[in-house]
């Protein structure tokens, strides 16, 4: 790894160190992180996931991302909104995800937060991507991996939001991964070969 934080690989690309030479984060890295999201219940997994890591690495939850869509059914939020105390002990002795309870029943709160947001107003993706100017995802221009922000501003206005609506496990922190994670801000280090084509999603958007 070079000091400016990317990672030079084997077929001639280079990308942000965290994505190290693990092939499933290679893959998500290259295909999916710092892409623009605006499908909602998408927005809302991957919002549910990034809690769920709280404490642990992304990778630990990468690898069981099929096991959690599995529990909890395709994430999809109207389904999950009607989850009981009986699902919650289920999803506890479910070895294919973390089992932390109050991360489930978190999951089952959010579910119903979100089809409030849904149902009362512009939807779940417009109420997340409204907080950025023109609706446009932020470019960090990052050159090296100190110059990465853990939150920001934009985090800790969306996270205070996120949590008077009834979300949990989405302070600063998680919520600007968040943001990196679904293209909310490109944070692909400027010698990645991801970050000018996240970039061009982002002018596209």
């Amino acid at each position: 790894m070079s000091v400016d934080g990317l990672v030079h690989h084997p077929d001639g690309c280079a990308r942000c160190w965290w994505a190290g030479l693990d092939p499933l984060y290679v893959a998500y890295h290259d295909t999916e992180w710092g892409v623009p999201e605006r499908d909602g219940r998408a927005l809302y997994e991957k919002l549910i996931l990034d809690g769920f890591q709280a404490g642990l690495s992304w990778i630990t939850i990468l690898r069981r991302r099929e096991g959690f869509r599995r529990a909890f059914a395709e994430f999809d939020p109207e389904r999950i909104a009607r989850f009981t105390e009986a699902d919650v002990a289920r999803l506890m002795a479910d070895t294919g995800i973390v089992r932390n309870r109050a991360k489930i029943v978190g999951t089952i709160a959010g579910a119903r937060a979100w089809l409030r947001i849904e149902e009362s107003g512009p939807g779940f993706s417009r109420f997340l991507w409204d907080f950025l100017e023109d609706d446009r995802p932020i470019q960090s221009g990052a050159e090296h991996r100190g110059a990465i922000q853990t939150e920001t501003e934009v985090s800790r206005a969306i996270a205070k939001a996120l949590k008077a609506e009834g979300f949990s496990f989405c302070g600063p922190t998680i919520v600007h991964a968040f943001m990196q994670a679904v293209g909310m801000v490109n944070d692909h280090l400027v010698g990645c070969h991801r970050h000018a084509p996240c970039a061009a999603l982002g002018r596209a958007a």
